[in-house]
């Protein structure tokens, strides 16, 4: 069985603001990580190409040392900064991107974005240097607490705008925040979608769900010595074991407001 270090990156900066500050790699670090993945031996795939190697669908066996780097949201930081490092280490990536958040999404506009974001020019070359552009969503909302209508809207409306936008198909996506139910996951699969990625930061592994592929968080506090341990799947659960209470301890809380919003008929 080949475990999988897909790693969930956020804003690569040395300047992040209130709202990104903890989930912001600094740039040198960033660089000291890839070139740690690199003198490893570990192979770089986007989850597309993860995904398709796993399935036998692209006629090359899987690496002995795969490895993904994945960002959600779509900063303007990952063009300035991140992207530069991926390419000087020769290192492929997929970005979720939430298309109501771009910079000049125009009318398409909706919800907050946390911090600049990316315009769509700078999307399409970052997709000529070999990213893959993935869903997250249209206005990065909870997904499992909305109602059908909403939830697939906001699915099928990231999916087909990204699509128009960097003329490619779109087939993977992150949810926002992590969260997803087995009723956002059918969604997701009816929406075209063939892989999807949560956080439960543990390695990836044959015979996971690919609509519920666990993430490793690197943020800010990432140290060199938990990121080597993560990556080479050493004391993961001690590694994260705060963010594991938490999410389980939250996972609580959302069915019951998801039970309690059914009862009086909002979902």
């Amino acid at each position: 069985m080949t475990r999988v270090p897909i790693l969930m990156y956020h804003s690569v900066t040395d300047s992040p603001n209130d709202e990104t500050r903890p989930l912001a790699v600094r740039p040198a670090d960033f660089a000291e990580q890839l070139a740690y993945l690199g003198a490893q031996g570990f192979t770089p795939l986007t989850l597309a190409q993860l995904v398709a190697v796993a399935n036998d669908t692209s006629g090359r066996a899987m690496p002995a040392r795969p490895v993904v780097v994945t960002f959600d949201d779509g900063y303007a930081d990952f063009h300035a900064e991140a992207l530069p490092v991926l390419q000087r280490h020769g290192f492929p990536a997929t970005v979720f991107l939430t298309s109501g958040w771009v910079e000049d999404a125009g009318e398409e506009a909706a919800g907050r974005p946390l911090d600049a974001m990316l315009t769509w020019s700078q999307v399409r070359e970052a997709v000529s240097c070999g990213i893959e552009i993935g869903g997250h969503s249209h206005s990065h909302p909870q997904l499992d607490q909305l109602p059908g209508a909403e939830l697939r809207q906001e699915l099928r409306h990231n999916k087909a705008l990204v699509e128009d936008r960097i003329g490619r198909p779109v087939t993977t996506m992150a949810y926002p925040y992590g969260y997803s139910s087995a009723r956002v996951r059918r969604e997701v699969r009816a929406a075209g979608y063939v892989a999807a990625c949560a956080v439960a930061n543990d390695l990836s592994a044959t015979g996971d769900d690919v609509l519920a592929m666990p993430r490793l968080t690197i943020a800010r506090g990432t140290t060199m010595n938990m990121f080597r341990r993560a990556v080479e799947g050493r004391a993961v659960p001690l590694i994260y074991l705060r963010e594991r209470l938490l999410t389980k301890g939250y996972a609580v809380v959302r069915r019951t407001r998801y039970g309690l919003r059914r009862v009086r008929g909002h979902v």
